[in-house]
């Protein structure tokens, strides 16, 4: 058999109550595609890699050290010529694979997201704000819980760096070298538990204050 056209990697710590539901959606796809499923374990203590086994994921173990390094092992080890990252409480649609393929071929993007849903009433303001204006930005912020990307245009770039959001980070780097865009008619849904644990002023905070710090160390 070949290499997979698609890789998912999963980077995962104690995401036990998340992440079945995380890897059904993505394996119940209906898709001609080979893909694969690449789980970027940091140390959990709780069944998360017992569940991605099950699930037939490879599972990589290194002590936790950041979303970025779980999401750089992950892609070091796939094989597919695309690279979807998708966080372990993020649940991708039934035709995830097929369109956001599609989608970034048609547009001759080398990186791209898509639309998302965050259930809840206190969420409405991060969605609204991922779904109309990140796509808006001249170089557009591709979410890491729903980022696609040619494998080999990771590896030329160094993939995500080592500092808070890195995902903005990542993604505004790579669109002054490379198309990057949003797939909109494409949905996939993330959980809003920072909203729920922090509250709406907390969570924007947070993003606010790892932002700050972001570009204090670019």
């Amino acid at each position: 058999m070949g290499d997979p056209t698609l890789s998912y990697v999963v980077p995962a710590y104690d995401e036990a109550d998340y992440i079945d539901a995380t890897l059904s959606a993505i394996r119940d796809q209906s898709t001609d595609e080979a893909i694969e499923v690449v789980v970027a374990d940091g140390g959990s203590h709780d069944g998360t890699r017992s569940i991605a086994r099950d699930h037939g994921a490879a599972v990589l173990v290194e002590d936790d050290d950041g979303i970025w390094a779980g999401r750089n092992r992950g892609a070091a080890a796939a094989n597919g010529e695309w690279v979807a990252f998708v966080d372990a409480d993020t649940v991708v649609s039934s035709n995830h694979c097929d369109r956001m393929l599609s989608c970034a071929r048609e547009r001759g993007l080398d990186a791209a997201s898509s639309r998302c849903r965050v259930p809840g009433i206190r969420a409405t303001c991060m969605e609204a704000t991922i779904n109309h204006v990140f796509p808006r930005l001249r170089r557009p912020v591709l979410p890491g819980f729903n980022f696609l990307i040619r494998r080999e245009v990771f590896e030329a770039t160094g993939g995500f760096p080592a500092v808070p959001n890195e995902d903005t980070a990542y993604s505004r780097r790579l669109g002054r070298t490379h198309r990057t865009g949003y797939c909109r008619e494409i949905l996939v849904e993330t959980s809003p538990r920072r909203i729920d644990r922090q509250g709406l002023t907390g969570s924007a905070f947070h993003y606010l204050r790892l932002d700050w710090r972001r570009l204090r160390s670019s």
